[in-house]
């Protein structure tokens, strides 16, 4: 990896974005809105919203960057920008890092407006620190970037990048613990939610839910997400297309 090359593609991404409205839209008021929603979904109940607005606080970002990282991605791909730019002196790593820094700047701007309209707005009321709130929603962020950038390089099409969101992200949404603790579970589903990344993230979100000092199981839970988010930043680095057949 080059730094300075891979410097350059963040702001060439960003300066697409930038023209991009639309995207940014997405990226940051999407999830703001959906925990809005949710709150007055609950309006009668706000022991309820207290309960699964910060888990949805750490998913809403993840879904949406998801869903514009692999959109963005696999654009470059289909228009020919990705071929002309691996034909330079750019490697694959730093493509990917490039993107993942870039999206990954966008991420913390999300994670924190979500965050801060979720704890001084709506009134969500957790019993540790907001400022470890933020860092497992900046996680999940970080960490649907990075998803969106692997599941790019099996797409076609901007249609079939969506259609892998099913595939990739409503089993980890079904088997986080969102719905129901993961022990209650089957025996099955439990040891497949043990090795999906979201289930870590609603565990590190109801660890600051409950408890105001870090514990041990945060911690667990925000190496698990931030190492899941490499190795697939990786993966997406070793399986990445010049072009679309």
């Amino acid at each position: 990896m080059n730094s300075a090359r891979t410097l350059a593609t963040t702001a060439r991404v960003l300066r697409q974005l930038r023209h991009d409205p639309r995207s940014i839209a997405l990226m940051l008021l999407v999830p703001c809105l959906m925990l809005l929603l949710l709150r007055y979904v609950f309006d009668g109940s706000p022991q309820t919203f207290d309960g699964i607005g910060a888990s949805l606080l750490g998913i809403f970002p993840l879904i949406t960057m998801f869903l514009v990282t692999s959109i963005a991605t696999l654009r470059e791909r289909t228009s020919g920008t990705l071929e002309r730019l691996l034909a330079m002196p750019l490697g694959k790593a730093d493509l990917i890092a490039g993107y993942a820094l870039a999206f990954g700047l966008l991420a913390v701007v999300q994670s924190a407006l979500a965050t801060g309209l979720a704890l001084w707005l709506l009134g969500l009321d957790v019993t540790g620190s907001p400022w470890l709130l933020l860092l497992v929603a900046l996680l999940d962020a970080l960490l649907g970037t990075a998803l969106g950038l692997f599941v790019s390089a099996f797409a076609a099409s901007e249609f079939q990048a969506v259609q892998f969101m099913p595939a990739v992200i409503f089993p980890q949404l079904l088997l986080c613990g969102l719905f129901t603790p993961r022990d209650r579970m089957a025996p099955a589903l439990e040891a497949v939610s043990d090795v999906l990344p979201m289930s870590y993230a609603v565990d590190g979100m109801n660890q600051v839910l409950h408890h105001t000092d870090i514990t041990t199981d945060f911690v667990r839970d925000a190496l698990v997400v931030a190492g899941c988010a490499v190795l697939v930043l990786a993966l997406g680095a070793a399986t990445l297309r010049r072009r679309t057949p």
